[in-house]
């Protein structure tokens, strides 16, 4: 499992499964986020699996997949929602962490500077500078 901290209140990874919940709700998060559509590869979990495993560790579970159709305003408002209504950490994750980074910037558009936003992600190991016309207005 390969956690990257976004900032205090978000980090994303790479797929996970249900052996990393117990280390996940270890390391204080109190929240998933699973933007990876299902049956996207053939040995990725299921999103019932994985939300059985996280609710079972006492983790809110969110499913919000981002596919080959791209972003909508429903789910930039649904990542909004989730981060702002947590009372702790949110780990959010995909195939590889990209599409959680790019959910979580534009969930951040006007409410920090579009740098800020993409200094953040750039420190997690996310290059979303082309994003930087999306996130200077929300």
């Amino acid at each position: 499992m390969e956690l990257k901290r976004i900032n205090d209140a978000v980090s994303v990874s790479p797929q996970i499964t249900p052996a990393d919940i117990p280390a996940i709700k270890a390391a204080g998060f109190v929240a998933i986020v699973n933007n990876r559509p299902d049956a996207e590869a053939p040995d990725q979990p299921s999103g019932d699996t994985m939300r059985e495993a996280a609710e079972a560790a006492g983790l809110a579970y969110h499913f919000i997949p981002l596919g080959r159709d791209g972003v909508t305003p429903d789910m930039v408002e649904a990542t909004r929602s989730v981060l702002e209504g947590s009372s702790g950490p949110v780990l959010c994750y995909c195939r590889s962490g990209t599409r959680s980074t790019t959910l979580w910037a534009l969930a951040q558009a006007g409410n920090r500077p579009a740098e800020e936003i993409i200094s953040a992600a750039a420190n997690a190991g996310y290059d979303i500078s082309h994003l930087a016309g999306h996130l200077s207005h929300s």
